[in-house]
């Protein structure tokens, strides 16, 4: 196990470093950085000062080295637009992102989980017929259509929940979170559903084909035999095996949910850093955009070691030599 963690560390630095590399070629080749730093009517000489300023006249390699060293300290340098440091920026975001991500993959792994067991059992039944149309449905319908008809079902028509925006918050310390007022409840359900929309209705097929596959195994049926109640054989027996492809999904998606959530953000105006991506591109703010692609890809490698890890847990067959 050790042995297994340490190789996919290195794998997760490899990755790391080449994310590194395309986010330096962005920052320094995506268009001059110092007619942006030096301002539009800046003369020759004010531009040589600030490009000797920033080292951008040092060679490619220097330049390289002295952005993998920054990034290591997490100073991206300072948004072109708001003068204030990037990485300040995101982790400003951040906390809204995460608590967004995290209540759409429990509302999708919940009960799509739990609807993709109840199908597997009957599944010629005509409400699992129904509940797998319902799953093609979220499958198939953009996240942009989903919140809009939200909007217009539950605050335009029925009036029981805002349109937009995170609500009431309070600070924990360094974390602003909505969980802990009414308003910022109300404000996370129609987001979190829409967001989780899609990967519900994957996980409810994902588990309902795999159930489907496993109540069929001899051992299935070999415990139903020994008189062992219901309960046990389904989520003892059947459900652990068919949870390692549903976690493998889970985790994947729990990290796109964190990243790359910007249809949903942008519809309901939340105040996440999907929202600010979408917000520094418009405005071509270079630092804020590499900042957000490094970080990303930390949280996304991150998630898959977790997930890796977690295989061993959820089925002692495997190992990790």
């Amino acid at each position: 196990m050790v042995t297994y963690i340490t190789r996919r560390l290195m794998q997760g630095i490899v990755v790391l470093l080449a994310v590194s590399f395309i986010c330096f070629i962005i920052f320094r080749y995506a268009g001059d950085p110092v007619h942006t730093l030096a301002g539009r009517y800046a003369t020759f000489q004010e531009q040589e000062m600030v490009r000797k300023a920033f080292g951008l006249d040092k060679p490619f390699y220097i330049q390289y080295t002295r952005f993998l060293a920054n990034a290591a300290q997490g100073n991206f340098g300072k948004s072109f637009v708001t003068r204030v440091p990037a990485f300040n920026l995101i982790l400003e975001r951040l906390p809204a992102s995460i608590e967004l991500a995290t209540s759409a993959i429990i509302i999708s792994f919940i009960v799509g989980v739990g609807l993709g067991v109840l199908v597997s059992l009957q599944p010629y039944a005509m409400r699992n017929r129904l509940v797998m149309a319902g799953s093609l449905f979220g499958i198939s319908i953009p996240t942009f259509l989903i919140g809009i008809l939200l909007i217009m079902v539950f605050c335009v028509y029925l009036g029981i929940l805002p349109p937009f925006g995170r609500g009431e918050t309070r600070m924990i310390g360094f974390w602003r979170t909505g969980f802990l007022t009414w308003s910022g409840i109300t404000h996370l359900i129609l987001p979190a559903f829409t967001l989780g929309m899609y990967q519900l209705a994957v996980l409810l097929r994902l588990t309902r084909a795999g159930m489907r596959e496993v109540l069929t195994k001899e051992y299935i049926k070999t415990a139903w035999s020994k008189g062992l109640p219901p309960r046990k054989v389904i989520f003892k027996h059947a459900l652990r095996n068919v949870l390692i492809p549903v976690i493998t999904m889970t985790g994947l998606q729990f990290g796109e949910l964190i990243a790359f959530a910007l249809v949903t953000e942008t519809i309901f105006q939340w105040p996440g850093t999907g929202n600010l991506l979408l917000t520094s591109i418009y405005e071509s703010d270079q630092p804020v955009i590499v900042t957000y692609i490094m970080l990303a890809a930390l949280i996304i490698l991150s998630l898959n070691i977790i997930v890796d890890i977690l295989y061993a847990y959820l089925n002692p067959k495997i190992r990790y030599d």
